[in-house]
């Protein structure tokens, strides 16, 4: 099933005025409607100061120690919301007060390598393939004593958040995924794509150097930049909203993190031992039986799959949204109320 939202400039004045009122209700499903308005829009002041979190937790989960928001009610249904790189938990700023207002306790991590998330052992290997950032997903959920959960994200986020549905399915109340099905393998990454597509992915191959790793090393803040510009070209973002996402990628781990992650992509680098067998079992691409609901930007600047392409890869309760009105890759922060409203409604599939 397949929905569009068109965020037409004719309705930006009368969904100014409405957004505040506007609150998601549990319970109910919510069609998306056309005043929704994204961050594309509303944040264009260069002089503003941004939101920020009330607060930023730590607990010690798995090999990590996990910076975290939690906000909403104790004993509301949970949501854990993932970001991607290079960005960080601020995709999620307008996105947690929809859902706490509406009854929802919600979780927001900062991944390995980003913000304040540190590894408990300077020992352990910085290593940045997939199954380790799921096994982190759960084992937060394990020190925070949560048995399940709704989880969704956009980037590496969804990618976790996939994983985790796939190869967890008990602990899965429902996902929602920007860019729909994005579980991969070493051998599939070692496929040769059409040129344009390879060329989409040339950072992946400038991380394949060390020229690239010294480069992202010293202008990991201007890279970042350059990768929301090109991911999202409609996305008029401006520089305190930029800063205070940029900061999180000071992170003593994120260049180790993000040179491992995409090297790892091209068996250019190896994983650990201890995630081998989830890799197995990821490399068959298993299907995902979650009700679950795919989300895309009509203006999405990254490489993403077409949405036909991975339908058949989710079995449970399934729907696919496409987000219009120049929506790119960052689609939570850009469009917040209707990747909130997803989340909502994948409860009520």
């Amino acid at each position: 099933m397949s929905k569009s939202l068109n965020l037409s400039p004719r309705r930006i004045v009368a969904a100014l005025v409405l957004a505040g009122a506007q609150l998601a209700l549990p319970g109910a499903a919510h069609a998306q409607s056309a005043d929704d308005v994204p961050a594309a829009i509303v944040n264009t002041t260069a002089t503003r100061t941004p939101a920020t979190f009330k607060s930023i937790k730590q607990i010690d989960a798995g090999v990590l120690n996990i910076g975290y928001v939690d906000e909403g009610p104790a004993d509301g249904p949970v949501v854990i919301l993932l970001h991607g790189w290079p960005y960080d938990i601020y995709s999620y700023i307008d996105v947690v007060p929809i859902l706490t207002r509406a009854g929802y306790r919600v979780i927001v991590p900062y991944l390995r390598g980003y913000g304040t998330t540190r590894f408990l052992d300077a020992n352990t290997p910085r290593d940045g393939e997939p199954a380790a950032f799921a096994s982190d997903v759960i084992a937060l959920m394990d020190a925070l004593k949560i048995d399940k959960a709704t989880l969704a994200g956009y980037d590496w986020g969804a990618r976790t958040a996939d994983i985790v549905a796939a190869l967890y399915p008990q602990r899965v109340n429902g996902l929602v995924s920007v860019s729909g099905y994005l579980i991969g393998s070493q051998e599939a990454g070692k496929q040769p794509l059409p040129p344009g597509a390879e060329l989409q992915w040339w950072y992946q191959f400038y991380f394949a150097t060390e020229r690239g790793r010294l480069g992202y090393e010293k202008n990991h803040h201007d890279f970042a930049r350059l990768i929301w510009q090109t991911a999202s070209p409609q996305w008029h973002f401006d520089d305190a909203t930029f800063e205070r996402s940029a900061a999180a990628l000071d992170n003593p781990d994120q260049t180790a993190i993000t040179i491992h992650n995409y090297r790892w992509r091209l068996g250019l680098a190896k994983g650990e031992p201890q995630y081998d067998e989830l890799e197995a079992r990821l490399a068959k691409f298993p299907a995902i039986t979650v009700p679950t609901i795919t989300l895309e930007g009509d203006a999405n600047g990254a490489p993403h799959p077409d949405p036909a392409s991975y339908a058949k890869h989710f079995t449970g309760k399934y729907k696919h949204e496409l987000i219009t009105g120049g929506v790119g890759h960052d689609l939570p922060q850009e469009a917040p109320r209707a990747f909130a409203n997803a989340v909502i409604e994948v409860g009520h599939l």
